[in-house]
């Protein structure tokens, strides 16, 4: 559960990171849109939120749900660059 929570924390802080390339507005930016936007910020909150959730269900005694929640935002990331692009 560390290790997923770290591994969380630091996609997060990924994300804010490579933020200002994608929302900025230089040059190399790509002015995404409200509803990227909308769903940049949904990404980070998960990636927060879904370490706390895992420990809180691990608390409770289930502990395979919360690790399987933990590490979702770091399997959603690579499936990510699975994904083949539209162009």
């Amino acid at each position: 559960m560390i290790v997923a929570a770290l591994v969380d924390l630091a996609l997060a802080a990924l994300l804010v990171g490579v933020s200002g390339f994608l929302f900025g507005s230089g040059p190399e930016s790509m002015h995404g849109g409200p509803f990227f936007m909308a769903a940049y910020a949904a990404a980070i909150i998960v990636c927060v939120v879904a370490p706390v959730a895992g420990f809180r269900l691990k608390a409770r005694g289930k502990a395979r749900l919360g690790v399987a929640l933990a590490y979702m935002p770091p399997v959603g990331a690579l499936a990510a660059f699975v994904i083949r692009p539209p162009y």
